[in-house]
């Protein structure tokens, strides 16, 4: 059986380095009929972290008012109470009329106190760069360059390595950029904030003394308001344009218990027919996926993936490995068994003793030659160390090891200064008796 379990793990293997070597290891892609317009796109399963859909994910872009999704995070993170009121300054709310910023409706409350929620309604609902500039004000201490820089350390903590901030509104600026990966790990740590996934979901909002709401810019999530761009399953995130970012998109939308993130950036806009494309590109990867993509378990706790030598003992040769968790990933629904393969990362022997459970390696799990996630692959049984085989083994493993040898040389560098020595104070000694008689 178990020269069974070997031969098919050695096929396998061979199967996914012959695959990999005709196509780089990226991403996973699988094969997707939809036509997209936006430049760069990344949309990933919510439950899984699977990556499902990639178009030029790591090319830098203008990120638009998708950059207030950074402004709140940092807002939050430092705010920790949000019915804490700030003043709504006229010299914050002047620098942003200036500069010709859309502004959200805030003058109408210049010199008053809004709480922190309703400045962060109407920073992500209209896209408020009044909003944004009032909030950065106020954790900055009235410097915003210092909220910038909390903004910046934030994007590198949570691992995005080809995002720069140089604004919290998205006004474009050279060294203000993004990527659609970067932007899918902003959006996952911002879902984990406070109140986020609430504000980014509502359509519209009422801040406290108004007779108006404050309505959301994001037709995906707005049923009176979306016209076609409506989506049923969609539960939120935000949007932008700027004339050199084009129009941007990150948005999330659920059905039948699977949730998806879909970011789309830079993509145009068809101003005669109203039609933005970032939101029909993500709209219709949405369906694509809801449609044609289904957890599946192509392996569990109790599937072998291969056998490891083990070393140490009388009682056996190999070891089985498996999966320490089930293996829940999302799969097109057509797919075929042997399109999902796991190589283990490390074949090196194993020495006993080996309890059941145990971490040995890890394994790369390919569909169709693209890898897509690590496994941690662990002992199926208990195997127990011969004391004998154990001493010897460590007794030749201390004998060959580099700091023995080096203890070694050490001795031996020593023992030759000090014959050399001794024989030359023994000849010293001699000519000194041959002088005194």
């Amino acid at each position: 059986m178990k020269k069974r379990i070997r031969l098919l793990c050695m096929t396998l293997a061979l199967t996914v380095i012959l695959s990999v070597s005709a196509a780089s290891v990226s991403a996973i892609s699988f094969e997707c009929d939809v036509v997209t317009r936006s430049d760069s796109i990344l949309m990933v399963n919510l439950d899984t972290g699977m990556e499902v859909y990639s178009k030029d994910a790591d090319t830098r872009r203008y990120p638009a008012a998708l950059t207030k999704i950074m402004t709140y995070i940092i807002t939050v993170e430092n705010i920790k109470d949000l019915d804490t009121r700030i003043e709504i300054k006229k010299a914050v709310l002047d620098n942003v009329v200036n500069s010709g910023m859309a502004c959200s409706g805030l003058d109408w409350h210049t010199g008053e106190k809004l709480t922190v929620t309703d400045v962060l309604y109407a920073l992500m609902l209209p896209r408020g760069n009044d909003a944004a500039m009032m909030l950065a004000d106020y954790v900055g201490g009235g410097d915003v360059s210092a909220f910038v820089e909390l903004m910046n350390r934030k994007a590198e903590e949570i691992g995005c390595e080809n995002t720069h901030f140089m604004n919290p509104t998205g006004v474009d600026s050279e060294d203000q950029y993004t990527t659609a990966r970067d932007m899918v790990k902003i959006c996952r740590y911002a879902m984990s904030t406070p109140l986020f996934s609430k504000v980014v979901s509502t359509p519209s909002y009422l801040l406290e003394g108004d007779d108006y709401p404050v309505v959301t810019t994001n037709y995906l999530v707005d049923a009176a308001r979306g016209g076609d761009n409506y989506y049923t399953y969609a539960t939120g995130i935000q949007n932008g344009s700027t004339d050199q970012a084009g129009t941007c998109l990150a948005a999330s939308a659920i059905c039948d218990g699977y949730a998806y993130l879909c970011v789309c950036l830079h993509a145009p806009y068809d101003m005669e027919d109203d039609r933005d494309y970032s939101m029909e590109d993500a709209a219709n990867l949405f369906r694509w996926a809801f449609l044609n993509l289904k957890f599946m378990s192509p392996a569990t706790k109790e599937t072998p993936i291969c056998e490891q030598s083990v070393k140490n003992t009388w009682d056996t040769q190999s070891i089985l490995l498996v999966p320490e968790t089930d293996l829940n990933v999302v799969l097109p629904s057509d797919y075929k068994e042997n399109d999902v393969t796991i190589v283990p990362d490390n074949t090196d022997p194993v020495s006993a003793p080996v309890k059941k459970g145990d971490v040995i390696t890890t394994a790369t799990v390919f569909y169709k030659g693209e890898s897509f996630q690590t496994v941690n692959l662990v002992a199926y049984e208990d195997v127990s160390a011969s004391p004998i085989l154990f001493f010897t083994n460590g007794v030749d493993k201390v004998l060959t090891s580099i700091w023995f040898l080096v203890a070694v040389g050490i001795v031996v560098v020593l023992f030759v200064v000090f014959v050399s020595v001794s024989s030359s104070y023994n000849k010293k000694k001699r000519r000194n008796k041959k002088s005194d008689s």
